[in-house]
């Protein structure tokens, strides 16, 4: 792969091409830092590829396009890739990115670059259940002792679309599982995905697959990207089967456990490159639209795992983008 890879000095004269589907996963491995560059990779995603350098992930909906997550190469190479893209989907909208690529994106290409929401990473050589607020976790581990369960790391289905299909009805969203921000349970690419079950008298109650976070070419962190439990279940088992596989990973010397996206929990202050209109938006949303989506209770739960935790952002073109809002939440299938 390294020799692959191009310097700054000569990629200015690189064309687009098109990498096949072992190519793309070697840029993942090198360059696959993001949260969500593993589920890049989710079925009916396009790319937008440059050889030697790397390759942006995106959803088309309505003629409108979405990029998901930093681009999949060198931190290095953002500027030149972004670049490149925007020549050819000049409309663009990106989701899920970090502070470094709005920077560019605002700077060199006039985005607006606004807070979508938080994410927030534990450090496993300093994990430990001990603190006031992972109490609950505690408490949750407590109850699902008593109650017999148990928590195995599963490469086989056990009742997954039985336990999903029960699940997906207790949500405010029933009618399809998300997509794009979350990646759907089916993918045809899982090599190094990491499943963990919840077991109560020899069922299977509960469970989380977990994606692997790359950095030249290992695995630095896992993220919890698809997790499910039974209905009759209603407190618990989220906090039982994260606290085993922590321990797991810890114990394996995985340096880093993410959590994944904490959408629309957003910091007070606003930034010079955000939309005030937009963040407003949102924070009403975040407010009242919980008939949508749990955010408050998803904020709430990730906070007990006491994460560092950072911003990410969705970069636009206008003040308050309505259109592309309205089709993005018609592309995760929110609406």
């Amino acid at each position: 792969m390294n020799d692959k890879i191009l310097s700054l000095d000569n990629v200015q004269s690189i064309a687009p091409g098109k990498f096949t589907f072992s190519e793309r996963v070697e840029y993942l491995k090198q360059f696959g830092k993001h949260t969500q560059s593993f589920s890049t990779l989710q079925p009916n995603m396009q790319y937008f590829d440059l050889p030697g350098i790397g390759y942006i992930g995106y959803m088309k909906k309505w003629g409108m396009t979405f990029v998901l997550s930093d681009p999949v190469c060198a931190p290095e190479h953002f500027e030149l890739l972004l670049s490149r893209f925007h020549k050819r989907y000049p409309r663009a909208s990106f989701i899920q990115v970090s502070k470094p690529v709005v920077d560019i994106l605002h700077t060199r290409l006039g985005y607006y670059g606004t807070q979508f929401g938080s994410e927030a990473r534990v450090d496993l050589a300093k994990w430990s259940l001990t603190g006031k607020k992972k109490q609950i976790i505690r408490t949750a581990l407590n109850q699902a002792e008593k109650a017999g369960m148990t928590v195995k790391e599963r490469y086989s289905d056990d009742h997954t679309r039985e336990i999903s299909e029960a699940w997906i009805q207790t949500r405010k969203c029933k009618s399809n599982e998300i997509r794009f921000l979350i990646r759907p349970m089916e993918m045809s690419y899982r090599e190094n995905e990491r499943h963990f079950y919840a077991y109560q008298d020899g069922k299977a109650v509960g469970f989380i697959y977990f994606d692997p976070v790359y950095d030249r070419n290992k695995i630095v962190s896992y993220v919890p990207n698809i997790s499910r439990a039974n209905a009759d279940f209603k407190q618990g088992i989220f906090y039982t089967l994260m606290a085993h596989a922590m321990t797991v990973f810890q114990a394996e010397g995985i340096p880093y456990l993410d959590l994944g996206l904490i959408p629309l929990a957003l910091h007070e202050d606003n930034e010079p490159q955000e939309s005030s209109l937009l963040k407003k938006a949102m924070r009403l949303i975040y407010k009242k639209g919980n008939f949508l989506y749990n955010f408050q209770g998803l904020e709430f739960t990730k906070s007990r795992f006491r994460g560092e935790v950072s911003k990410t952002y969705v970069c636009h073109h206008s003040a308050l983008p309505i259109k592309e809002l309205f089709a993005m939440f018609k592309l995760t299938r929110l609406l």
